[in-house]
């Protein structure tokens, strides 16, 4: 069974649709959501819209962005705005057009799933097995994965949260793949990134993907949104940033 693994859309329904159409090309049956669907995003509305309502294949957990717009409050948009002010006035921007129904959806997803898939076990997290913001990216000592994942017993832990696609086989046999970022890629390139998995009979294999998008009318949606800072998310989408250990 083919499944798609995705992660960190942020409200980005071009970039969405395009690894939609990507997966669907490659045959996978089931898609796996690992959060972050909306927050910062050129069109947060519709791509919430489109996975409550038309969606029925996908397991979706909680991500960080995810439960901030569903407890949203001023005290946690002035902590935001002192260290991230961009970020801040997009989250209040969010929770404006956010619908109190797209609100009630982000509030009840889990933040964590296992699932066994044709005798693998999986575990979905957004940042990491013990924090849904912590980061597991590149080149990070095997020890510090092995740390993170301590009294773990699924032999696949999914995540996302940093925007940078990674992996790690350990040291205890697990596998652990970070799956980048659907709608705001950390990687230098324009293009969206998720996995695809193989599962057959308690074995897998994971490719890591990148699909193309227009990017250009992505970032023109985002400018639109008008809020301070719109414009510097906007060049994000164009010219994506690095992101390193």
């Amino acid at each position: 069974m083919k499944v798609a693994v995705i992660s960190d859309i942020h409200g980005n329904w071009q970039a969405l649709e395009s690894v939609m159409a990507d997966y669907q090309l490659a045959g996978c049956e089931r898609v796996l959501c690992l959060g972050d669907l909306a927050m910062a995003g050129p069109q947060p509305t519709i791509v919430l819209d489109y996975i409550i309502n038309k969606i029925s294949n996908w397991t979706i957990i909680q991500g960080n962005t995810d439960k901030m717009i569903a407890e949203f409050n001023l005290k946690m948009y002035d902590k935001l705005s002192k260290e991230f002010p961009i970020m801040a006035n997009a989250l209040l921007d969010d929770t404006n057009i956010i619908s109190k129904e797209q609100k009630d959806f982000l509030a009840e997803l889990p933040e964590r799933k296992e699932l066994m898939i044709e005798g693998v076990g999986v575990l979905m997290v957004h940042g990491s097995p013990r924090k849904i913001n912590e980061d597991i990216l590149p080149n990070m000592k095997i020890s510090e994965i092995q740390e993170m994942i301590c009294g773990e017993a699924s032999d696949l832990i999914l995540c996302g949260h940093t925007h940078v696609p990674c992996g790690y086989q350990t040291l205890s046999k697990q596998t652990v793949v970070n799956v980048g970022s659907v709608g705001r890629p950390m990687t230098g390139v324009p293009k969206a990134n998720y996995a695809i998995i193989d599962f057959n009979n308690g074995s897998y294999t994971v490719e890591h993907r990148e699909v193309e998008y227009d990017y250009n009318l992505a970032a023109q949606l985002m400018k639109e949104r008008s809020f301070e800072g719109a414009n510097d998310i906007a060049s994000q989408l164009i010219l994506p940033l690095v992101r390193h250990l």
